[in-house]
């Protein structure tokens, strides 16, 4: 945990960072945003290989609705891949 002088110290750099060198600033926005995608990329594969567990233990109505829930969440990836890959 930052002091409240060292966060202000540290969003002023972050801050002039930005502002000399934006191309250095999105690569490495991209590159967080690049890794919170193959976290849910990940989730999702998890997620759908237990999907047969989740039906048998909590019922067809359960698992037909992860089911409907993890196809969106596959239509949307696949829609937005470019912002998650």
């Amino acid at each position: 945990m930052l002091s409240k002088e060292d966060q202000r110290r540290f969003e002023q750099i972050t801050r002039q960072l930005r502002e000399s060198d934006p191309a250095f600033f999105a690569r490495l926005d991209n590159r967080a945003r690049g890794r919170r995608g193959r976290y849910l990329l990940l989730l999702t594969i998890v997620l759908w290989a237990a999907l047969p567990a989740m039906t048998v233990l909590a019922g067809r109505l359960a698992g037909a609705i992860c089911a409907v829930v993890l196809v969106a969440n596959a239509v949307l990836m696949w829609r937005f891949r470019r912002r998650w890959l």
